[in-house]
């Protein structure tokens, strides 16, 4: 299972990612250069705002460690909040280590996000691709805990929200401690 393949496999929705890197610790390797990739994707995005505002070289980069470091911290968060509320579901809930791989591989649509330095585009750009990233975690997570569309929608949805409220709030910190 390379990483070409399983990108296509999540950009594509198809569920059948979560079945080929369930359970094996390569997945889990492969899930954490995701998460890496897609954070420093956000974080290479985000300072494009930084350079317009001409701060110094390191200001700049603790700006792209925030940022990138905001995305990554919100990968354990959401896998926990997924595993979570499966409990409280009283689902048959798999193992956080199980959790790990398909909602870390559901980050690769945000790999995409150097793309939000389109002038005027840059958010919606960011909240789509943050969006679907939410569906290719429900549709896996949907045939992980066999479960319906809207239970999948009601595990992966709150700690995906809580993750894209903590990563704006970041970014529009950061920003602001740019400004002039």
């Amino acid at each position: 299972m390379g990483l070409r393949k399983v990108m296509c496999q999540v950009l594509t929705l198809d569920p059948d990612y979560a079945e080929t890197t369930t359970g094996v610790e390569r997945a889990r390797h492969l899930a954490q250069r995701v998460v890496i990739l897609a954070a420093i994707s956000h974080a290479l995005g985000s300072i494009v705002i930084l350079l317009i505002y001409q701060i110094s070289w390191p200001l700049l980069l603790l700006g792209f460690a925030v940022n990138g470091a905001a995305l990554w911290a919100g990968y354990p968060v959401w896998t926990f909040t997924v595993m979570k509320l499966g409990q409280l579901l009283r689902l048959r809930s798999p193992a956080y280590r199980q959790i790990l791989p398909p909602i870390g591989l559901a980050h690769v649509p945000q790999m995409l996000n150097f793309l939000t330095v389109v002038p005027l585009l840059g958010r919606p750009i960011e909240i789509g691709l943050a969006a679907w990233s939410l569906l290719a975690a429900i549709v896996t997570i949907q045939r992980q805990f066999d479960v319906r569309y809207r239970t999948a929608i009601a595990l992966c949805s709150p700690g995906w929200l809580l993750v894209q409220v903590a990563i704006g709030t970041v970014q529009v910190l950061v920003q602001r401690a740019a400004e002039p």
